[in-house]
């Protein structure tokens, strides 16, 4: 569990559930006030609450920020055997909300079920607000309810749900998580769904909600089911897509209520005082204007004064010494400092290309290629008011509206699926749509697209012609593009 300030890694190893132990109150564990230190208070809680074998928490140093993890640091921890049931969940209550850095919870292969994971979601507000990475990786649920995770009041960042036996049923409910006509999620910023039973229906729900949904930046679906016409969806939304009946209605719904805002916030009678209050700003310009004229006549006359006294002294030889002794005490009405400060700003010409970089520019560049690089845990989400997507500028072509589609995802990975050169052809036109808008002046402002994009091992010739395109088109938005499949495979959120 990455951690800053708290600094270490904790996580739970080897240890079976306590399936022998006779049930007891939690009395004595709910008297016990927990100290904030994880190996402690999580012994001391399950003892009272009557285990005699349960898991012990162990501390794993924290990775350097520049490590990046091979495939034998990527295993996870030994949890088999043991169960998180509803006292396990009870004694977390205690000692999670206690830990004041908890970044991270990684439930690996633990049992949970509909019932405990409903239990553990309402666990989560008790937590640290720094709590924004989940994963869930190898608890397949009946009913599939891991979309409560995704709720509106959702502070998860960071969501992992590996090798759940997901199918096309779980992903709609996943779709409608990340967006619906009339909801959001604006906190999630990456999903793993990667080695689950997603296909071709699956995929085109989570495409339906990456038609609105402005926040997620990094969404694998690795190692699933996907084929050409689940693929196509998943393009098409990526680049201008038309609007629905329904989203159309909405749209003007929307621009009416906004309408209504803005007349109520800036109303006729006020253009009256705005007139006013402008006409008062000038006249006060106009004053200083003024003011600003009359002393500069003072000065220049001042100016004459003195440069008519210096033609004298320049007989004697004794000028320059005499306005160095006396430039510190003389007032600043008088000539002889604002010749000095012509003397530095001339002196200042020089090295003046030297500082134009200084402004900050240059650091743009590094930023753009640290964020190429994409790794789910380097994301992190920004808190900023976001704008309703049935709001952005459209395009209305042939009695039809256009949206310019979603270029908020960074990050798309579909290795191992079972795409062919037809599916290819969507994702080439995609790109190459993000590609000529990247270039415009207007999308440096914006979001820039996909800058990673993974099709490798699916239904197609090594040697496409198709994926040979598309991965020139992406290499000059992500350098390291060719590289990455086989490190994405190994590290996928592995905590």
């Amino acid at each position: 569990m990455q951690s800053t300030g708290y600094g270490m890694e904790n996580c739970v190893e080897g240890g079976e559930k306590g399936a022998g132990q006779p049930p007891c109150a939690l009395g004595p564990a709910e008297e016990y006030q927990c100290s904030g230190v994880l190996e402690v208070d999580f012994a001391e809680l399950c003892t009272r609450s009557g285990y005699s074998d349960f898991p012990k928490v162990v501390l794993r140093p924290r990775p350097h920020p520049t490590f990046v993890p091979s495939a034998s640091m990527s295993e996870k921890p030994t949890t088999l055997g043991w169960k998180v049931e509803d006292r396990i969940l009870g004694i977390f209550s205690k000692c999670l909300p206690a830990l004041s850095q908890l970044q991270a919870v990684n439930f690996w292969k633990v049992g949970l079920t509909d019932k405990t994971l409903t239990t553990f979601i309402a666990l989560l507000p008790l937590c640290s607000p720094t709590l924004r990475k989940v994963s869930l990786e190898g608890n397949p649920l009946p009913e599939q309810s891991y979309h409560k995770l995704m709720g509106l009041d959702s502070m998860i960042a960071h969501l992992s749900l590996r090798n759940n036996n997901i199918d096309d049923h779980g992903a709609q409910l996943l779709g409608q998580a990340l967006s619906t006509l009339h909801s959001c999620n604006k906190n999630l910023v990456s999903l793993n769904l990667g080695f689950n039973h997603i296909g071709d229906e699956g995929a085109g729900y989570i495409a339906q909600g990456l038609r609105l949904n402005r926040s997620l930046l990094w969404l694998s679906l690795a190692h699933n089911r996907i084929q050409d016409q689940g693929a196509l969806k998943l393009a098409e939304v990526l680049r201008p897509f038309e609007l629905t009946h329904i989203e159309v209605v909405e749209r003007r719904r929307l621009l009416l209520e906004k309408g209504t805002q803005e007349r109520i916030r800036s109303p006729t009678s006020s253009r009256h005082m705005d007139y006013k209050s402008d006409r008062d700003k000038n006249q006060a310009v106009g004053a200083s204007n003024l003011a600003l004229s009359d002393k500069t006549d003072k000065m220049s006359a001042s100016k004459t004064l003195k440069s008519q006294g210096a033609k004298k002294k320049e007989k004697s030889g004794e000028v320059v010494k005499k306005e160095e002794k006396s430039g510190s005490g003389q007032s600043p009405t008088q000539g002889t400092p604002k010749k000095e400060d012509a003397s530095k700003a001339g002196k200042g010409k020089g090295p003046a290309p030297e500082q134009k970089p200084v402004k900050g520019k240059g650091i743009k560049p590094g930023s753009k290629e640290k964020r190429s690089i994409l790794l789910e845990s380097e994301l992190v989400a920004e808190t900023t008011e976001m704008v309703n997507p049935l709001l952005e500028p459209v395009v209305h072509r042939d009695g039809k509206v256009f949206m310019p589609g979603n270029r908020v995802l960074l990050h798309l990975n579909l290795l191992r699926n079972r795409i062919t050169e037809v599916g290819l052809e969507g994702f080439l036109a995609t790109v190459q749509y993000q590609a000529q808008v990247s270039k415009s002046k207007v999308a440096s402002k914006g979001p820039v697209g996909l800058l990673w994009l993974s099709l490798a091992k699916n239904y197609f010739p090594p040697q496409c012609a198709v994926h040979s395109t598309i991965q020139e088109l992406m290499l000059p938005r992500d350098p390291v593009n060719k590289a990455r499949p086989r490190e994405e495979e190994a590290v996928a959120f592995s905590v």
